[in-house]
């Protein structure tokens, strides 16, 4: 189990940390979000013939006056949108002293917490298997934050992870907002059909891979006794010589590009960081640089 705890002092964190990025959130954080669809909002969208049983209290009396014709006024249709966040509970996620594993909750919890700021719905799952565990469903507003985000310390990070298994049964929603996939994406299993169904959706995506410093840059040498994260049964001695460590280099970018390429290609936001890494430098410098903030 991750040894984090959402308290206090980490609420008061983010909640500076949105303070500092008020009215400065762009792209799929931006709130009051305009659909295709006509509504109710007071953004004026487009005209259209008035007819028969529409409403006259949209009809464009200045245009009547002009064309000598009915025009009805159509407003873009302003929705709620549901921000739903995936969190790769696997044992793998608590390498490096666990800081993966409490990364991924900091920024679960950060993400949610912007997103209720919008006034946007919010769910939380985590990932353990072949199946997909509720966490947080459906809070609406701070307050409902506030008396919900604690249930992330229950996150228990052990186990395998099966992303698009656990993913693909679901009811993910349609064009109703966006979907985040938090994990090391250090796995031979597939994440790629998840991410395909967000997409097929219409859902925003956005993938956070998170790595400790120790994945990204060993310094082990010598003999060393390796031992599978999500399988304590298999393991492998090995003499780590400069060879092997470039191919462990080649492999880590292999991965690494693995998931930021399918991204691209499908469109999903992605973003790589370090488990040590700082909130503030996540949201205020990477997110910005991605646009997501602005």
């Amino acid at each position: 189990m991750a040894q984090f705890t959402i308290n206090e002092e980490f609420l008061q964190q983010i909640e500076l940390l949105q303070t500092l990025i008020k009215n400065n959130i762009a792209g799929q954080f931006g709130g009051n979000h305009q659909t295709r669809t006509y509504g109710s909002s007071c953004e004026f969208a487009d005209y259209r013939d008035y007819l028969a049983g529409d409403d006259v209290t949209k009809i464009d009396w200045n245009a009547y006056a002009r064309f000598d014709k009915l025009y009805l006024k159509l407003f873009l249709d302003e929705r709620q949108m549901h921000t739903k966040i995936y969190i790769d509970a696997s044992r793998s996620m608590e390498f490096g002293d666990k800081k993966k594993a409490e990364q991924a909750l900091k920024i679960a919890a950060a993400l949610a917490y912007l997103s209720v700021c919008q006034m946007d719905k919010v769910s939380v799952y985590a990932i353990k298997d072949k199946a997909v565990h509720e966490v947080i469903g459906g809070i609406v507003g701070k307050e409902a934050y506030i008396a919900s985000i604690h249930r992330l310390n229950e996150v228990q990070f052990d186990g395998d992870s099966f992303i698009s298994d656990a993913i693909m049964p679901l009811n993910v929603g349609y064009g109703d907002g966006i979907s985040v996939l938090i994990s090391d994406f250090l796995t031979d299993n597939d994440y790629e059909n998840a991410i395909d169904l967000f997409t097929d959706k219409k859902r925003d995506v956005f993938c956070v891979q998170i790595l400790s410093q120790e994945e990204l840059d060993p310094v082990v040498r010598g003999r060393v006794h390796f031992f599978d994260s999500e399988n304590a049964e298999k393991f492998y001695r090995r003499n780590i010589d400069r060879e092997i460590a470039r191919a462990y280099k080649r492999a880590l970018e292999w991965s690494i590009d693995r998931i930021k390429n399918y991204c691209a290609a499908r469109g999903a936001s992605y973003l790589l960081v370090e488990a040590e890494e700082s909130l503030g430098r996540i949201f205020l410098e990477k997110l910005v640089n991605m646009g997501v903030l602005k």
